[in-house]
């Protein structure tokens, strides 16, 4: 079987018409436009790094993202013990 795709394409696009191909342009290059035009970095971190506060804001991460691992290693542990009690 041959890699039919261009021809798949083709008819997926005809099929659509190009009503459809264009309206769908209308609306993704204005939105491309606007996600051009912002700033090269997040105003948001620059202004906790001069308060002081993204110290607080890597904390909650890293306690959050502790929190997950011990979960998920107590998941581990319950179905480790789960399939020692099944395999006896």
């Amino acid at each position: 079987m041959k890699n039919n795709w261009p021809n798949l394409l083709s008819e997926a696009l005809r099929h659509i018409g190009r009503r459809a191909v264009l309206l769908l342009a209308a609306v993704l290059l204005p939105a491309l436009a606007a996600v051009a035009q912002q700033p090269a970095g997040p105003e948001m971190a620059d202004q906790f790094r001069q308060d002081g506060k993204i110290y607080v804001v890597v904390g909650v991460i890293v306690i959050v993202l502790l929190g997950l691992l011990a979960y998920l290693v107590s998941i581990d542990r319950k179905v480790g013990r789960l399939e020692r009690e099944l395999r006896d």
